[in-house]
């Protein structure tokens, strides 16, 4: 067995680029921004008011000039008006562009109008306020959105905003999901009293759609010609395999044969953490890689979390995601020798802390405590006794 971190490293070492496509700017949510977005022209691109009121020259005010005679009134996306002296004022509208002229203004709360003229109600008035000056945000040909980030609604409303109809974004990897066993029916079926429903692979593919990816479901019987026919078809189909189950030493777990017959190269298999144990992973000559979870619900949407995903982020060109860490609500313990990933709630103390409480459940099987959990808390190995008050990592779901 090796080390959780062993691991890690060992897939992390297989990232791979999978190219860019351009995508429609709307459909581009959660995928991965291939390049830099820049401003076709000065943000804002005009002096844009900020507030309903009168606009004025500061100069006015200068001059001691408090009443002005209301020369128009313009609404937003109208040409600037101007005036013809300081003593005239404009009636405009909260984004309207103004006019060279004018540099100032008045909201209509601190205003008395009356017969078309306008009176300063109040005596603090600073130059350039409530406009939002040209190019104050960003100059024409500044990045405003840099590449190897995930795209998000801002970042959508800038494209929109910017006329970017497409978007160049980082392709996603080719993805298979394949449950196995004649155990397992179609969620539709009716299980005898011997068989459960099929359902790791729907929350596999679940969390690959809450992280913009998109997946093919297969199910294999527990027969072997019919296991390894699959699995060739998969290896030179897909990027990625998620399989789920299958790959213990029973009698009907055929899997493990067929990726041996199909030249898949096993890199690891066992890890010292639980759940999860028995995760096993590979890679094909072709670049395809294996990611083989244990068939226990809990296991599989652990080492999805805790493995897959780690390596989508970085082989996306992703920053890794930054630790969090929680304070446990009370005292824990756990005797074998391995990284123990441990259900957890997550809760805001009223000073601000993160804590979490313990779930423990009934084992990896037990995947009805997912629904009432927010994350994995990591117990490291080496150690027995957790105190309330530790603080740990937490891997969140």
């Amino acid at each position: 067995m090796i080390t959780v971190e062993e691991a890690e490293k060992i897939i992390l070492a297989r990232l791979r680029d999978y190219g860019t496509e351009k995508v429609p700017f709307e459909q581009s949510l959660g995928r991965v921004l291939a390049e830099d977005i820049k401003a076709d022209r000065d943000l804002p691109p005009f002096n844009r008011v900020t507030m309903d009121g009168i606009a004025i020259s500061f100069k006015a005010i200068a001059n001691d000039i408090s009443t002005f005679r209301i020369k128009a009134t313009q609404a937003a996306g109208e040409e600037p008006l101007s005036v013809s002296g300081h003593e005239e004022c404009i009636e405009i509208m909260t984004g309207a562009a103004l006019s060279p002229a004018l540099d100032t203004v008045i909201r209509y709360e601190d205003l008395t109008i009356k017969d078309k003229m306008a009176t300063i109600a109040i005596r603090d008035i600073k130059k350039g306020q409530n406009v939002h000056t040209q190019g104050s945000d960003k100059k024409s040909g500044d990045i405003v959105a840099a590449a190897n980030q995930l795209i998000t609604p801002a970042i959508i409303s800038l494209a929109a905003s910017l006329g970017k109809t497409e978007l160049l974004v980082k392709t996603n990897p080719r993805i298979a999901i394949i449950s196995s066993g004649d155990e397992l029916v179609d969620v539709a079926d009716k299980p005898t009293a011997y068989q459960i429903r099929r359902s790791n692979n729907y929350t596999i593919n679940a969390v690959l759609n809450k992280h913009g990816l998109q997946a093919d479901m297969h199910h294999i019987p527990d027969e072997p010609q019919i296991t390894r026919k699959q699995i060739d078809h998969c290896l030179h189909n897909y990027d990625v395999i998620l399989l789920s189950g299958g790959i213990s030493m029973g009698k009907f777990d055929y899997i493990p044969k067929a990726l041996d017959d199909l030249q898949v190269v096993k890199l690891f298999h066992k890890v010292k953490q639980r759940p999860g144990k028995p995760f096993w992973f590979g890679s094909h000559a072709n670049g395809t890689l294996v990611f083989a979870f244990p068939g226990n619900p809990v296991a599989t949407f652990m080492c999805l979390h805790r493995y897959f995903l780690t390596w989508f982020r970085q082989t996306m060109g992703l920053p890794p995601a930054k630790p969090v860490y929680a304070v446990l609500s009370n005292d824990f313990s756990f005797q074998p020798d391995l990284d123990y990933f441990l259900q957890v709630k997550l809760n805001f103390t009223e000073q601000g802390s993160l804590t979490a409480s313990p779930v423990e459940g009934n084992g990896s099987g037990d995947f009805a405590n997912l629904a009432d959990t927010d994350a994995f808390i990591a117990l490291p190995a080496h150690k027995a006794e957790f105190k309330k008050g530790e603080v740990c990592s937490v891997l969140k779901f």
